[in-house]
């Protein structure tokens, strides 16, 4: 677990010097940009995880009501696990610009470049495949 040691403002922005240990700091696999803070003290809004399935292999994490508004639940969603010795952090995170296509659009996508291929090929002279 890390601390803040230092900070300072600097106009809109805050500079901060931030202890952490080792094997967590790896954890960020080399990616120094695009670092967003948090903490578990922060947390005050309670969930569960669904079971499902035989021997309820199928595990989902509930995404509480309080955080439902505004998210089409097709958006891209990406998700990444911080393993510590206590216990494991999930952070989804949840694109809101970027919105996945329904399995009837990836369908109807693929059908028209399986004909476009035909059309190309259906122009060739016979044999020059």
């Amino acid at each position: 677990m890390g601390m803040i040691i230092s900070s300072k403002k600097k106009g809109k922005k805050i500079i901060s010097e931030f202890l952490s240990d080792y094997d967590e700091f790896l954890q960020l696999k080399g990616h120094l940009d695009d670092i967003r803070l948090f903490s578990e003290n922060v947390g005050g809004v309670q969930t569960n995880i669904s079971q499902r399935g035989k021997n309820e292999a199928t595990k989902y994490f509930l995404i509480p009501k309080q955080y439902r508004r505004g998210f089409k639940f097709n958006n891209s969603v990406s998700c990444q696990k911080l393993d510590f010795d206590d216990k494991a952090i999930f952070v989804y995170i949840v694109d809101k610009t970027k919105i996945n296509p329904s399995k009837r659009e990836q369908s109807i996508k693929k059908i028209e470049e399986k004909y476009t291929q035909i059309e190309k090929t259906s122009h060739l002279p016979y044999g020059s495949l």
